[in-house]
């Protein structure tokens, strides 16, 4: 079988190096707020080039606090407007919603499955204070356009990044840098995963980042001093310690990412699926590698017969999520029919070349 996913392979080749980390941290007895994530937050800032990066417990807090940071500041007020893809993973508008803020959902592009700018123009009002697009797939969103929207509309962009670390724009410019600020999930499964929960923050704005450095560990100003009402979602000193081991090695590994791409790409040919659309720049880094095809459970099946295992990201759109109730009169029919179609086929960086074949194989005999 091959596995849609084998987190075990994956970290296989950090197992000794973990361990001796593990032990480390053991031995210096510090456990929160340590050496480990000053470092991470100073090399990962270096890596998507920001002055900044502050470590969160995950990625959905990552987006929250951004938008706490900017309340605080007064730059926004309880109630105002965020537009957000309507086809995004339902975190990135739940940290809108738990930030007090109102998720405006955007009808989505059928190609790159990123916002539509038609649909994009259409819903501003006054209330529209911040434009958050989501890195989809792993794929930049159009961040030149997005940027030259929200300065014609006084917008702040915030980047919802959590699947596309390292991903690069057309000048060498990473994901994280692109926007105000920018959230970041290092999930188990993402392109930098942790083994456990873990996020951060990046951004180049001085005065957001000592509000939310201070707002991530329950508002504190000094020890005990709470400055304002924060919350507690703090970098995991050990995750923190796992992400540097990694970080070393991401950009290989989103390479051969990118390579399997590549592969799908020439050797996929089946009328009845359709395929990523990618320019083959490194604004990609394939944290999925999605087809579609309106015979998407007998597709399923067949790939399954043939021991091949595969996803859906994602079978239910937010606006029909029952956690998200007051969205269900809306309609989004792009979205909607990208949620019906949409699979994700094994894309890792420890595939084999055997299996790469199979799966092709298989494909094309559907």
């Amino acid at each position: 079988m091959i596995p849609f996913l084998d987190l075990q392979a994956v970290n296989a080749s950090y197992k000794e190096v973990f361990a001796k980390t593990f032990t480390s941290f053991q031995e210096k007895g510090w456990y929160i707020l340590g050496d480990e994530v000053r470092l991470f937050e100073k090399e990962f800032a270096a890596y998507c080039g920001t002055k900044y990066c502050v470590g969160t417990a995950n990625g959905l807090d990552a987006l929250r606090i951004i938008l706490e940071g900017y309340k605080i500041l007064g730059r926004l007020t309880e109630g105002d407007e965020v537009l957000v893809a309507s086809n995004t993973y339902i975190a990135t508008i739940l940290g809108i919603k738990q930030a007090g803020l109102v998720p405006v959902l955007v009808e989505a592009e059928s190609q790159t499955y990123n916002f539509d700018f038609d649909d994009l123009e259409n819903r501003v009002t006054a209330r529209t204070k911040v434009v958050m697009p989501t890195h989809l797939y792993g794929q930049l969103a159009d961040m030149e356009g997005i940027n030259a929207f929200a300065k014609a509309n006084e917008l702040l962009v915030v980047t919802d990044c959590a699947q596309a670390h390292g991903a690069k724009d057309k000048n060498g410019n990473r994901a994280g840098s692109l926007a105000d600020a920018a959230g970041f999930s290092f999930y188990p499964t993402k392109n930098l995963g942790a083994l456990g929960d873990a996020g951060a923050i990046t951004s180049n704005d001085t005065a957001l980042v000592e509000v939310i450095k201070k707002y991530r560990n329950y508002g504190f100003q000094e020890r005990y001093i709470a400055e304002y009402e924060g919350i507690n979602s703090r970098l995991d000193e050990l995750q923190a310690a796992f992400l540097r081991i990694k970080l070393r090695d991401l950009d290989n590994a989103n390479n051969k990412r990118r390579a399997i791409a590549s592969y799908y790409l020439e050797k996929i040919k089946n009328d009845k699926l359709s395929l990523p659309s990618w320019d083959g720049s490194e604004n990609h880094v394939f944290h999925l590698f999605v087809i579609r095809t309106k015979e998407r459970a007998k597709l399923r099946t067949h790939l399954e017969a043939q021991g091949i295992a595969t996803a859906i990201h994602y079978p239910v759109p937010p606006h029909k999520q029952n956690a998200l109730a007051q969205y269900a009169h809306q309609s989004f029919p792009i979205t909607e029919r990208i949620h019906d179609e949409v699979m994700s086929i094994p894309l890792n960086p420890v595939l084999s070349d055997t299996q790469l074949e199979q799966i092709t194989t298989a494909l094309n005999s559907f």
